[in-house]
């Protein structure tokens, strides 16, 4: 069997394009067992994951717990807000007691930068990175390209552009790593407020004007505006912003081109989509949860056979 060069994945950064292949052709067996009327395989039968969320969260939580259910995982969840962190525990303390419950695997979130890669040099259990920070999501950006590949039949040679805010965003960063691995072409869009300084460094494009990113792409993936990482005033208003970088149906429509419309969600409707643009025939934004829990279950799978 093909394995990870990887034990951890921590970020898109660490790992090969030959690893993203591999996280796709075993998800794309999943996606079969997803589809059939008994929805579960016994491969992780004899491991526990812990989901260690310090950070709020709702699909990627959901889809990674029904990930770990399909796999027939043992699950533990921990959720730090009725937990002893509230009382100035350490993320070492927290997780060593988790591991003293003989937990074979981490699923994290952490809104510090850094933090799983830290874990994964002080404890031998198996990490996911679930987001850390406005650092990465690698499992985001692993069912972001999935989803492209299922609709165009191939990432390498497309056109995708990543709309909205960038500088607080750990979905552009790990897109943007993984888009590139697999041979796309990559541009982002938004206020120079909300692009970061090193981007052009990153190798990607850049525009200011939505109507010319869309003209330019195959694929819009669009952010929503991160206003609980905002510690100050970007643009002037909510308003403002979706006035010139709000999408709706009419803009999509009257582009000479058919474009796929992606979201990593939560979507703010009537912010950066319009709810007839989410809803239309353009987006795949359904799609990509679906695929999350493929591209989840694929990941614990090969990771747990490095155990």
């Amino acid at each position: 069997m093909q394995e990870l060069s990887v034990r951890h994945l921590l970020g898109i950064k660490d790992i090969t394009a030959e690893d993203i292949q591999l996280i796709f052709e075993t998800a794309d067996n999943f996606k079969d067992v997803l589809n059939r009327p008994i929805k579960k395989v016994p491969s992780l039968r004899d491991i526990t994951i812990a989901n260690v969320f310090f950070e709020n969260s709702t699909r990627t939580r959901l889809s990674f717990e029904l990930a770990e259910k399909r796999l027939s995982a043992d699950v533990i969840n921990f959720s730090s807000s009725g937990s002893s962190v509230k009382k100035g525990e350490t993320l070492l303390d927290t997780v060593n007691n988790i591991l003293a419950m003989k937990v074979d695997m981490i699923v994290m979130r952490h809104s510090s930068p850094g933090a799983p890669h830290f874990l994964s040099r002080h404890i031998d259990a198996n990490i996911v990175n679930a987001g850390d920070g406005t650092h990465e999501h690698p499992t985001q950006a692993l069912l972001d390209s999935f989803s492209i590949r299922e609709k165009l039949g191939d990432v390498a040679g497309k056109k995708v552009v990543i709309i909205g805010d960038i500088l607080h965003s750990r979905v552009a960063l790990s897109n943007i790593f993984a888009l590139q691995k697999l041979g796309a072409e990559v541009m982002v869009c938004g206020p120079v407020t909300l692009l970061p300084k090193y981007i052009k460094e990153l190798g990607v494009k850049v525009e200011l004007d939505v109507r010319k990113a869309l003209e330019w792409c195959d694929v819009a993936n669009v952010l929503r505006i991160q206003l609980e990482r905002q510690q100050m005033k970007y643009f002037p208003s909510l308003r403002e912003y979706t006035l010139y970088y709000g999408i709706d149906k009419k803009m999509l429509d009257s582009l000479d081109k058919q474009i796929v419309l992606m979201h990593p969600g939560p979507i703010n409707r009537g912010v950066e989509l319009s709810s007839d643009a989410a809803d239309s025939h353009h987006s795949i934004i359904l799609n990509q949860v679906e695929n999350g829990v493929a591209i989840r279950m694929a990941v614990l799978y090969l990771l747990a056979s490095k155990q």
